[in-house]
């Protein structure tokens, strides 16, 4: 495993353009034989055994192009890497219910769209299935963002207001811009959670219920148990989505707390916290 001050160094250095992991398109069928499309990065160093297996879901709007940062970092540090496109919940259905509700309505109408999430599980077992082929990773994490970070907490465990169950069964969470108590979730929706899991916001990451402290309740309503929960200083919620108006410091930061969290448990202990600039970091 690398030190952490290495891995900073690697993922600064990388994150200013010079090097990119090695990344592929590829479509793959689903149980319900729609098409999911999937953006793969193959860890920078291949081993002997099979790579630990990082999925990554965007959220509302987004597409399996997005959140390249994280998809390009864990594969330095390791991991293959693939981001799942959810059509289902992309760019043109978000745009259709925003100009049919307005935004805050359109983006409450599709982040509380049960269909919508079951799609997600079906691309998600779609995309595990497909990269257990090659070889069968012996430790996988589910990371998000935004709905993507609810489409998290829903396969770990998390109880919610739209009656969905799923199948679970990764080793390890990573919820970006996680949700709070609101349409979605009840109060104290995620004292069943039992994976560990890491949780990561902003201080500018505004959310529908109010400031970066709403998310905190995710965090509050976990037991004990390897759970993190990161405040970045200054980062946006489109920043920790990987938009266009991208901030190297939150990219570096988002994915150092990541690695360094998701090594140690893959390597079969709660990693000891790290001091990174910028980064307030919480543990239970």
């Amino acid at each position: 495993m690398k030190s952490l001050l290495s891995l900073i160094v690697s993922i600064s250095v990388c994150l200013g353009s010079v090097c990119v992991a090695a990344e592929r398109h590829v479509e793959i069928p689903r149980a319900d034989g729609v098409s999911t499309p999937l953006a793969v990065y193959e860890p920078s160093v291949v081993g002997k055994d099979c790579a630990p297996l990082a999925l990554i879901s965007h959220g509302a709007g987004g597409s399996e192009r997005g959140l390249r940062y994280l998809g390009e970092g864990l594969a330095r540090d390791g991991w293959r890497a693939i981001v799942v496109g959810h059509r289902e919940s992309g760019l043109g259905v978000l745009a259709v219910d925003i100009r049919h509700d307005g935004f805050k309505r359109g983006i409450t109408d599709l982040i509380t769209n049960a269909d919508a999430y079951k799609a997600r599980f079906m691309d998600i077992d779609a995309a595990r299935a497909w990269a257990n082929r090659a070889c069968r990773a012996s430790y996988s994490a589910l990371l998000g963002h935004s709905m993507g970070a609810i489409t998290v907490m829903l396969e770990a465990g998390a109880s919610n207001k739209l009656g969905l169950t799923t199948s679970g069964g990764f080793d390890a969470y990573v919820a970006l811009s996680p949700e709070g108590s609101g349409p979605v979730f009840p109060a104290d929706a995620w004292r069943s959670i039992r994976a560990p899991m890491l949780l990561i916001t902003g201080t500018r990451d505004r959310g529908l219920e109010g400031d970066y402290t709403w998310r905190e309740q995710a965090f509050e309503g976990l037991g004990p148990g390897c759970r993190w929960f990161a405040v970045v200083d200054g980062a946006t919620h489109m920043n920790l989505g990987g938009a266009r108006s991208t901030n190297a410091h939150v990219e570096t930061a988002t994915v150092t707390v990541t690695a360094h969290y998701l090594d140690g448990l893959r390597h079969g202990h709660c990693a000891s916290p790290l001091q990174l600039d910028g980064v307030a970091l919480r543990t239970k």
